[in-house]
């Protein structure tokens, strides 16, 4: 018997450039699964992605989801892919070990916490203000370079990275600072500056749709080691909870063991774990 994907919908060009067609996966003509294939916003040469691959129960442990993986591969190089990436839910073991078996390095992990009735106390002599039109120009060309160099996969140059980040940020804030659900914020302590926050909103299925979502957070080198990275995140709890949300999430580099173990302390625990694969 032979697995196959089968085009479910005809293929879909979206106003930002990326590309998706959901897939049925068959046994001959038998239907026993689905997914979909997609590319990243902004990025050249693109990066594909799988979404939601799903194998019916009674077709499981037969291998249907490595050859619906690797036949998806086949798609993606079609469509000029030189990577795809995929994003799976940390409880998945089967298909944690599927992905690390077909050579998907884990890049990174979303966490998530669940909030507290009522925020967190600051530290004394700490405190957070809104972002200032000034800082926030300061703040985001530094901020796309650092994130182009997060999004570089492989077959892409740094220089490529950096466009890909440029779209994402022109994508994800249209309004800038005044971009409805974000929020910006500077952190003082002392009276002096000390650090920046973003929290803006992402649709996350597994935590039942759109949340908070921390997209950046940073202490400014000169006040690093002073505690600070934590009391940004309890600025975030404000903010999420201020905007009526029980839960805040962010993602976090997998070789940040630092960050990773401080998220963690504060109570955040693994969504998904993030990965990616060279398509040569």
């Amino acid at each position: 018997m032979t697995t196959t994907l089968r085009p479910a919908q005809p293929l879909q060009q979206h106003s930002d450039g990326t590309r998706s067609r959901t897939y049925a996966v068959r046994v001959n003509s038998r239907h026993v699964g689905s997914l979909e294939l997609a590319t990243r916003s902004g990025a050249q040469p693109e990066v594909g992605v799988i979404r939601g691959l799903w194998i019916d129960e009674p077709d499981r442990g037969r291998g249907r989801g490595t050859v619906a993986a690797l036949a998806a591969e086949e798609v993606l190089r079609s469509w000029r892919c030189t990577s795809i990436a995929v994003s799976v839910p940390a409880d998945a073991a089967r298909a944690l070990r599927l992905a690390t078996a077909l050579g998907y390095q884990v890049t990174g992990r979303i966490m998530a916490k669940d909030l507290p009735e009522g925020p967190p106390a600051l530290p004394a002599g700490s405190t957070g203000r809104p972002m200032t039109e000034a800082e926030f120009a300061a703040w985001l060309e530094p901020g796309i370079v650092e994130y182009g160099r997060r999004l570089v996969a492989p077959g892409m140059t740094e220089e490529q990275g950096l466009a890909a980040s440029r779209a994402e940020h022109a994508r994800m804030l249209p309004s800038g600072r005044e971009t409805p659900g974000t929020t910006f914020l500077v952190l003082e302590a002392a009276g002096a500056a000390v650090g920046t926050l973003w929290v803006g909103e992402r649709d996350l299925p597994g935590l039942g749709g759109v949340v908070p979502y921390v997209y950046d957070v940073e202490v400014d080198a000169g006040h690093r080691g002073r505690g600070h990275g934590r009391t940004l995140m309890r600025l975030a709890e404000h903010t999420a909870l201020a905007a009526g949300s029980g839960t805040l999430a962010l993602h976090v580099v997998e070789d940040n063991t630092p960050a990773r173990r401080l998220y963690a302390s504060l109570g955040y625990r693994d969504i998904a774990v993030n990965a990616i694969k060279p398509l040569v």
